[in-house]
């Protein structure tokens, strides 16, 4: 296998998908934590940042299955351009009622309806514009740019309400999906005939047999089973994070919200890109199934010693180290935060990179999108309970007993999944 992970640019539908998906995620990524700092100033309330991320998940729980059976129906393309389209119209109309919560949760629930059927075009369109030895390759890449457009996002959204204020750093994230669907207009899929001729087919099916029939496959291959449970962990630890996060800065950390992109989300965006670019070039020939565990349990960990930087630097063995080094180079809690945060990037990386791959090498073209609908009805349900807790319990009993508890649930879903891989 060629491991050069910039290579598989060379096939340019791939290279215009993959800049398409960089603008159309930094944009949103920019929209969820713009409205999560919103929420969080106007109400200083975690129980309210969990109210928007609810308005992120619950569509998934609605209308993720039912959007993946019609967008396999549908040209994927066509999909992609039209979502971001729309998105850009409501972003427009949220700009005058940026004070209202209630409003703000209703757009955000419309604009992630129309993410449900972006979704499963997006990940769907890779097999159609590279070759299949170079899938892993080309998820790596779309792995930089999924984790690198959070780094961009997040480090963005607190300068930008501060400097451009809210209603034009609307106005910049409607031009970025606008320009994402331009972008994916160069795409030229390589549909086959017997793409084609299914999806004639399938537009005369019954919605629910194909959901039944997408069901069937799902619950007889364990792959499949496996991979989308690993792909919803990932995106729901990330869900789960944004909504402790305002918290965690405040109460743990004792930092402005708008500083925490910085000392956080920043270093785990780029674990999360050197996790993706290990993978590829070291860790190609190795199997998915060991690089899913390690990812699981790294993660864990990191989970379970986050609440306790102050102790480790408290630590004798710490201060011994601080006499020898340089004051600007002493080891403070921020540095513990920060190695932490950028372990859990490679973590969730060696968990969305390999299962991605594999759910693409298991499925064919006319399964894909449904496939990838139920992924977000998948992460829509098993969230949907977690974050309304934790936004609760991190009010209730503290951010970091929270964040202690997710980390041993991660530990015992490691152990879990090495007896039944």
């Amino acid at each position: 296998m060629n491991t050069h992970i910039l290579r598989v640019f060379s096939e340019r539908s791939f290279l215009f998908l993959w800049i398409g998906e960089v603008f159309t995620q930094v944009a949103s990524n920019l929209f969820n934590f713009l409205l999560i700092l919103i929420a969080f100033k106007l109400t200083h309330s975690n129980t309210a940042v969990s109210g928007v991320v609810l308005s992120f998940t619950i569509p998934a729980i609605l209308f993720g299955s039912i959007a993946g059976v019609y967008v396999d129906r549908w040209d994927k393309k066509t999909v992609l351009m039209t979502t971001n389209i729309l998105r850009a119209v409501l972003l427009i109309l949220l700009i005058f009622a940026l004070n209202n919560i209630y409003v703000i949760y209703l757009i955000s629930f419309l604009f992630t309806v129309l993410v449900q059927f972006f979704i499963p075009a997006e990940s769907p369109m890779i097999p159609l514009v590279v070759k299949k030895q170079n899938l892993l390759q080309a998820n790596a890449l779309f792995g930089l740019a999924l984790f690198g457009s959070i780094l961009v996002a997040y480090i963005l959204s607190g300068p930008l309400l501060l400097f451009l204020q809210p209603a034009k750093t609307i106005i910049l994230i409607a031009i970025m999906l606008l320009a994402g669907a331009l972008s994916i207009w160069f795409i030229k899929p390589n549909y086959s005939k017997s793409v084609l001729t299914n999806r004639k087919k399938n537009s005369e099916l019954n919605m629910f047999h194909d959901i039944k029939h997408t069901l069937k496959l799902i619950s007889k291959t364990k792959s499949i089973t496996q991979s989308l449970f690993l792909l919803s962990l990932s995106q729901i630890l990330i869900l789960i994070l944004a909504t402790i996060a305002p918290g965690y800065a405040a109460q743990v950390l004792g930092i402005p919200v708008e500083q925490f992109a910085i000392v956080f989300v920043a270093p785990a965006a780029l674990g999360m890109v050197v996790g993706a670019v290990t993978i590829v070039n070291l860790f190609h020939n190795h199997a998915k199934e060991k690089i899913m565990t390690i990812g699981i349990f790294l993660s864990g960990i990191a989970m379970l010693l986050l609440p306790f930087d102050s102790k480790v630097v408290s630590h004798d063995i710490v201060h011994d180290i601080n006499m020898f080094l340089p004051h600007l180079l002493s080891i403070t809690v921020f540095h513990i935060m920060v190695l932490l945060a950028f372990l859990l990037g490679v973590a969730n990386s060696l968990v969305f990179v390999p299962a991605n791959t594999k759910l693409q090498e298991e499925t064919s073209d006319e399964f894909r999108g449904k496939i990838y609908g139920f992924l977000n009805t998948f992460v829509g349900v098993l969230s949907l309970i977690p974050i309304i807790l934790v936004g609760g319990l991190a009010d209730i009993i503290g951010v970091g007993s929270v964040i202690t508890g997710i980390g041993v649930t991660l530990i015992l879903i490691g152990f879990v999944y090495l007896k039944v891989k």
